[in-house]
């Protein structure tokens, strides 16, 4: 039984907030960069919610589900929406602002997440139904809370990379763009061995007592 309801919560319920998550953050990368004159994404047809658009099926399924089976932490990637940053006016600086969008489109979201825990929690109490949507809400909250705070790590291609290196001089850019065929990979040894995972996680406990503090859960 106890078997049954774990397949139920990693293939109905976990899948849900992961998917949202994901899609909505590569959005939030392509309306940005719209906004501020590249329409690469919208004329690829990608500034939409449906997840299929930008699923990978490695980084976005596969990676996922196993690494949260087997270490316990999320890690997973969707088909980055395009974006020419020759299009902008000011490249360098505009394109931090559309990584950016990926990070706080994933705190929104954990917001959106907490007011709907606390309305299961609170509204629909005990119920079937409120015990799927309070799961599927401290979900939400965990997935795009660790993708925030995994992406705003400083290093390329990450988004923190990205934001770095907007605002550093031209010069100093062009050093640390250099790191960017090793970071996925430094990221990715950090996660296996458990490293990574000991320093964000404070952090993001952190940030989720505080959403829980302001919702009353």
């Amino acid at each position: 039984m106890k078997q049954d309801i774990q397949l139920l919560y990693y293939f109905t319920i976990l899948p849900v907030p992961i998917i949202l998550a994901i899609t909505l953050h590569e959005v939030a990368h392509g309306m940005v960069a719209r906004y501020f004159g590249d329409a690469t994404a919208y004329l690829q047809g990608r500034l939409t919610l449906n997840p299929l658009k930008h699923i990978d099926p490695v980084g976005t399924v596969i990676v996922p589900f196993l690494l949260v089976i087997t270490t316990g932490f999320m890690f997973g990637w969707a088909r980055p929406v395009p974006v020419d940053p020759r299009n902008f006016q000011h490249p360098r600086q505009h394109m931090a602002y559309v990584a950016m969008a990926g990070p706080l489109s994933n705190f929104i979201m954990a917001l959106f997440w907490a007011m709907l825990l606390a309305l299961a929690t609170h509204l629909i109490g005990k119920t079937g139904m409120g015990q799927a949507l309070a799961l599927m809400a401290d979900i939400g909250i965990k997935i795009n809370l660790v993708l925030m705070v995994l992406n705003l790590i400083p290093v390329p291609p990450l988004d923190g990379g990205r934001i770095v290196h907007g605002f550093l001089s031209a010069s100093a850019a062009l050093k640390y763009s250099r790191i960017e065929p090793y970071g996925i990979w430094v990221i990715l040894l950090l996660l296996l061995t458990g490293i990574l995972g000991k320093i964000l996680w404070p952090l993001i406990q952190l940030i989720e007592r505080f959403l829980y503090f302001i919702f009353g859960l």
